[in-house]
């Protein structure tokens, strides 16, 4: 079991480093290694979610291989879809977004150009820990024909401005 330890803690260090090596390689690109800020997010967003979903399988070192996989496999995915997503199509989903969860209504978005499309739907609303109103939604993207689920939540803020907390 302390070798299982160690081990996780090497390979921790060494994503840590790893990743903090390359960020100092960004260039003007915004983001890390070379891609752009977009591939960046995609690439560590699959990487975590994977990372989750491979650590639900296996057991002592079967379980480290099965989420050293989920890892590798979801960064790499999340770089794929992330390079189909242009920066109009996150224009046009931050703008949806934003009408979602203030107006409370499911809005849709699309890009002719890219062809990517994507359906915000606000699913719960509450009062968050500090007395603000938080609207949870779920944001289902479609890039090339493989579509995607995201949840996210949003609080209003003293401005009346709503701000992504999750």
């Amino acid at each position: 079991m302390r070798r299982i330890t160690n081990r996780l803690r090497a390979t921790a260090i060494a994503a840590t480093a790893a990743l903090s090596l390359a960020a100092c390689q960004t260039g003007n690109s915004g983001g890390i290694g070379g891609m752009n800020t977009t591939e960046t997010v995609g690439t560590l967003g699959g990487a975590v979610a994977g990372g989750l979903l491979g650590s639900r399988f296996g057991g002592g070192a079967g379980k480290l291989a099965t989420t050293a996989i989920g890892t590798l496999l979801g960064a790499y995915a999340g770089q794929q879809l992330a390079r189909q997503f242009t920066p109009a199509d996150q224009n046009r989903a931050s703008d949806a977004e934003e009408r979602a969860v203030a107006n409370n209504q499911t809005i849709t978005w699309n890009n002719p150009q890219s062809g990517n499309s994507g359906t915000i739907q606000p699913v719960r609303t509450y009062q968050g820990s500090s007395g603000q109103t938080c609207r949870d939604y779920n944001h289902t993207v479609v890039i090339d024909g493989k579509t995607e689920v995201a949840r996210g939540t949003a609080c209003r803020q003293a401005d009346g401005s709503w701000k992504l907390v999750s």
